[in-house]
């Protein structure tokens, strides 16, 4: 079969139609043919059990029978009117009830007719009724492909008001599939074929939608899902492999004065292990020649930002310049704040741009910038402004890097005539298998030690009702001489959710902890600037005991004196996002607290993550649990950056191993053939040309 059946459009198959076509692309993005065929199912049931309604019970799971329509009711008016049939099989009878689609419905089930019915009985006013079955004519069946299991499909509820069920588009896969089956273009070689015993395409695809038994269909979704992370891990290699042997990267030959200075002399506190081997790995990429483009994983409080201030003084000690981009104004200040700190004592500038610099101070800064008497720039999204351009900019570090898009950061080395030297950096800890992924065209360091001296956060999980317990936990520790967060997930009250407010929240506070013997600011999204900076301050020079917030702290606020982190309506929140919140303190050498509350009413889910949070306060086990818990999803912003094309049946979370597998057969295969050049190896490039034929390579700034 021609390669590009496939590529027919969707409204030509049997059954479709250009109404059907239109809402399919609508809502399904489904165009094609091929869209169509890898449209997978969700789940897939089996279909081979019969049951009589008098063995029917409401506590069962999708089940099926064959029936006679014996009695069509109606009851209710306009959109509250519902449509009842009810059906027997000499066993017994039971109701069948429908509320949308009525007219089509009281056409179809008419006394006397038979039918064959499928859906989830459950119990009402003492009867048992399937609601919205999905109904068949016995007699009518259309011929379908021979099949042990019935695949489901995700729909719409638009898809479901126009008849576009998963029944329909089941039997649409079968149409499909009766025309394209044993003509579909292999797209992995024999060799690879062979040597991992992997079922054929054709097979392959056939099983998945309809399994000729649960063996078979095991194997078609590991044939599919190892060909799509494959594919995906031989694009990202690929990408790399160029970029290693093509983009040259200025040569920091040696470590100089001022870092020898700043190491010797003005180091804040000594190294730990894995800080010492960041740097040696950062120093050997910036020595090679070729340009660097590192990801720096580390959670918050374990000295990330020390690493990058020892990386920028080598890159100033070589005649570059350097500049640290941080999402925030608050978080760029702060590091312009720490840099001026410590490295006060050394004969080098160090400038600051935000959206909130004044046009005299841009102006003054540009200046520097262009004749090189800058150093060091720390700035916000103001540094991939047009009119910023440095003499000389040898390396880039972004922090928080998640915040920032992948064409946002494009911008930052297209300031030089040559590609500066890339650290990204994150406190959002990356599990192994995105990391491999997302991130899988960059060298990744990890820092997975805290300085010494750090004590472990102590985390509890508390119900509302222990609320007068939190405060007087909160009162002794204030009593102390220590400060609080306490964080919102909602500004104001919300009807459709059930979580605590900061509005409500910190009225409550404030009359638990009066004035004058406390202070307690507040700070949230919707405040003007000003306010805002003003509630910072007052917690950050500790005028005020308490900061009463929404997540607008979860990045880029450092008060050591802050020892308690309560967080309201914990369950709201992600593990990851949790996991940031609690960061924020812990940062002293005195013990430090998290405190999650929650209402006894909790999902299975929610109550997993707070037992974990309970449980851990190691990152990479949390982001672990996180991927097991809500799949890849956006995790934490990551899928933006650059992800080559979207998975159709894999799972991050799930197929780990798979994917691990699927690595090493592409780096046995670019081992051998960097380029995909050989003849044998054509069908590769053909396959990844076809996944993502205008994907930019975003490569080379991480």
């Amino acid at each position: 079969m021609k390669a590009d059946i496939l590529e027919r459009d969707i409204k030509f198959l049997p059954g479709v139609g250009p109404k059907r076509a239109e809402l399919l692309n609508k809502e399904l993005k489904i165009c094609s043919f091929g869209d169509l065929l890898y449209y997978f199912p969700y789940k897939h049931v089996d279909r081979t059990r019969f049951y009589k309604i008098s063995q029917i019970s409401g506590d069962l799971p999708y089940i099926q029978f064959e029936g006679q329509i014996t009695r069509v009711d109606t009851a209710g008016g306009g959109r509250n009117m519902r449509l009842t049939a009810h059906i027997s099989d000499g066993t017994g009878s039971l109701e069948l009830v429908w509320f949308r689609g009525l007219k089509w419905i009281k056409d179809l089930v008419k006394p006397g007719k038979k039918f064959l019915v499928y859906g989830k009985p459950t119990v009402f006013n003492n009867k048992i009724n399937l609601v919205h079955p999905e109904m068949e004519d016995p007699e009518k069946q259309e011929k379908t492909i021979n099949s042990a299991l019935q695949s489901f499909y995700i729909t719409s509820e638009k898809l479901k008001n126009s008849f576009i069920t998963s029944r329909v588009i089941q039997k649409m896969q079968n149409r499909l599939l009766s025309l394209v089956y044993g003509k579909i273009a292999e797209t992995l070689p024999d060799t690879l074929i062979n040597r991992l015993d992997l079922p054929g395409l054709n097979d392959a695809l056939l099983n998945i939608h309809f399994p000729q038994s649960i063996e078979k269909l095991k194997k078609a979704e590991n044939r599919l899902k190892f060909e799509e992370l494959f594919y995906l891990q031989l694009s990202i290699l690929k990408q790399k492999t160029g970029r290693k042997e093509k983009v040259k990267g200025f040569v920091f030959g040696k470590v100089g004065a001022l870092f020898n200075k700043f190491y010797n002399d003005h180091l804040p506190f000594e190294l730990t292990a894995a800080q010492k081997r960041v740097m040696r790995e950062i120093r050997k990429d910036t020595g090679s020649g070729k340009q660097m483009n590192r990801l720096l994983q580390g959670d918050v409080g374990s000295g990330k930002t020390l690493v990058a201030v020892m990386s920028m003084l080598i890159a100033v000690d070589n005649g570059f310049q350097a500049c640290l981009m941080a999402p925030t104004e608050i978080l760029a200040s702060q590091h312009f704040s720490t840099l001026n700190k410590i490295l006060e004592k050394l004969p080098l500038s160090v400038g600051i741009l935000t959206g909130s610099t004044r046009k005299k101070e841009r102006d003054i800064l540009h200046r520097q910038l262009r004749s090189g008497e800058l150093n060091i720039l720390v700035g916000t999204h103001a540094l991939i402004e047009e009119s910023v351009q440095f003499d000389e900019l040898g390396l880039v570090v972004i922090d928080e890097q998640h915040r920032f898009g992948v064409a946002q950061r494009a911008r930052m080395w297209k300031k030089n005539h040559s590609i500066p030297h890339m650290l990204v950096m994150t406190a959002t800890p990356i599990p192994r298998t995105l990391a491999m992924t997302v991130y899988g065209d960059l060298e990744v360091s990890v820092i997975d030690e805290l300085p010494p001296g750090r004590k472990p956060i102590v985390t509890s999980h508390f119900f509302d009702t222990k609320r007068e317990r939190l405060f007087g936990f909160m009162r002794k520790q204030i009593g102390l001489g220590k400060q609080i967060y306490v964080v919102y997930p909602l500004i104001s009250e919300s009807e459709k959710m059930d979580y605590k407010d900061l509005e409500d929240g910190y009225l409550s506070i404030v009359r638990a902890f009066p004035p004058p013997d406390y202070v307690v600011a507040i700070v949230h999204g919707q405040m003007k600037p000003e306010n805002k900076e003003t509630g910072m301050q007052q917690f950050i020079s500790g005028r005020a005991h308490i900061l009463v917030a929404t997540t607008v702290i979860e990045v880029g606020v450092d008060v050591p004196n802050a020892s308690v982190m309560v967080i309201e309506s914990a369950e709201r929140f992600g593990l990851s996002q949790l996991h940031q919140l609690r960061g924020r303190v812990g940062r002293g050498a005195d013990q430090s607290y998290c405190i999650l509350m929650t209402s006894h009413k909790l999902s299975n889910e929610a109550r997993q993550r707070m037992k974990t949070m309970v449980g851990t306060t190691d990152g990479f086990e949390i982001a672990e649990a996180d991927l097991k818990l809500r799949g890849p999803g956006d995790l934490e912003g990551t899928m933006q950056s650059g992800f080559p094309f979207e998975l159709k049946i894999s799972n991050l979370g799930r197929d780990s191993r798979i994917l691990e597998y699927a690595r090493q057969q592409a780096i046995i295969i670019l081992d051998a053939d960097p380029v995909l050049g050989k003849p044998e190896n054509s069908i590769y490039s053909r396959q990844l040309k076809k996944l993502h034929p205008r994907a930019e390579d975003w490569s080379k700034i991480s």
